[in-house]
């Protein structure tokens, strides 16, 4: 297991860093995938925005600006604001890296910081913001109005996903584990491991169809477009679970390996070594922080969706161009993403419910919901669509 990058380059040059390379341990596997996932949504949108685009089924969306007007106080006192605080910690890590990289989480959460540093940036950011509108500067501000595509969008949209999605992420993951919440609420609301996907992908879709009912996109155009970014990225970000051993395993799994399973021991079976939660018991021999390996091997859950993910993605990538109907590419995708998500809770460790006289998870009822949703678009809206032909 890698729970950092650090660990990770340890063991590609066998050697411990030190110097600047030990900010390399303040960078967690999982956030570090995580990233990585944002960014193969946002690749894939822009490239399915851009072919909508081309076919004229999403139109640029009228916006007007002032140009040519002085800096105004709010982006001046936002820009301090930003460099204060960026300032504060950046410099507060440059003289104790140490401090730093053993516990990023609780000293970027703290009130440690260098004011100094802080009143320097912040000055700085001032200053450049207003050099930049006097630059642009104009005798009489002029408004204008600009067209603005879609893919113009992406980085916003890609925000917007980010922030609602982890929120939500955070707070369904919280939802289930609320017995460790109670102990420890600010280490559970702002711990880089505990992320419930479906918790991510509900509260962050309601940002993102906010976002496109304010800019005037058509939601179902939008759904489609986003519907093979969303399985890659679950895939990317699946890589972050096994890579970091963040929890997200199964359950223990003491069959012996059958014939037919082709690949390595630890794909059947894992114990997790080094794993970044610290869950289980002390490694013979191992000195450091992620010391901890379980006591009995589990299902690597992890690998198994990053497998499914990957190859719904490649499927979803491959018919994308021959549905014409809106919604019906994001209705697959609901149906084949709670497939795969209720397939794999039976050899999952996660807390159960009582729904309906029956004991499921939580991932399982919102699974059950997703493939019922698809269905249902499956069947309404091609209907939809011959209702209205002249609507695209």
């Amino acid at each position: 297991m890698y729970p950092n990058l650090g660990y990770f380059f340890e063991d590609v040059f066998h050697t411990k860093l030190t110097g600047i390379f030990t900010l390399l341990y303040a960078f967690q596997s999982f956030g570090f995938m995580m990233a990585l996932a944002f960014l193969c949504a946002a690749y894939t949108l822009y490239l399915e925005l851009k072919r909508k685009e081309k076919q004229q089924l999403l139109q640029p969306v009228p916006k007007k600006i002032l140009v040519g007007a002085p800096a105004s106080v709010p982006d001046l006192v936002v820009n301090g604001l930003t460099g204060f605080i960026l300032g504060f910690k950046l410099v507060a890590i440059a003289l104790d890296l140490k401090s730093f990289t053993e516990n990023p989480q609780s000293f970027i959460l703290s009130a440690r910081g260098n004011i100094l540093g802080g009143l320097a940036f912040g000055a700085l950011l001032v200053y450049l913001k207003y050099r930049e509108k006097e630059k642009e500067r104009l005798p009489k501000p002029e408004e204008k109005t600009m067209l603005v595509w879609p893919h113009q969008m992406v980085g916003d949209i890609t925000i917007v996903a980010a922030i609602f999605g982890l929120l939500g992420a955070k707070i369904f993951d919280n939802l289930e584990h609320l017995d460790s919440f109670f102990k420890d609420p600010l280490g559970s609301l702002f711990s880089f491991s505990g992320l419930a996907f479906y918790g991510g992908l509900i509260v962050g879709s309601i940002g993102v169809i906010y976002f496109a009912y304010r800019n005037k996109i058509p939601l179902l155009h939008l759904m489609d477009v986003n519907a093979p970014g969303l399985m890659l990225a679950y895939g990317v970000g699946r890589i972050g679970c096994q890579v970091a051993g963040d929890g997200d395993w199964g359950i223990i799994n003491l069959h012996p390996k059958p014939s037919w399973f082709i690949f390595p021991d630890w794909a059947w079976a894992y114990n997790y070594p080094h794993n970044v939660n610290q869950d289980g018991i002390p490694i013979p021999g191992c000195e450091g922080k992620y010391c901890y390996m379980l006591p009995h091997a589990v299902f690597p859950t992890p690998l198994y969706e990053i497998t499914a993910a990957l190859l719904i993605f490649a499927f979803l990538w491959s018919i994308r161009k021959k549905i014409t109907v809106p919604g019906m590419l994001f209705s697959i995708y609901l149906i084949l993403n709670g497939i795969e998500r209720f397939s794999i809770e039976h050899i999952r460790v996660n807390e159960t419910y009582h729904v309906l006289g029956m004991i499921a998870t939580q991932a399982e009822i919102i699974a059950v919901g997703m493939m019922i949703a698809g269905a249902a678009g499956l069947i309404f809206l091609p209907r939809l669509k011959k209702s209205a032909p002249d609507h695209p």
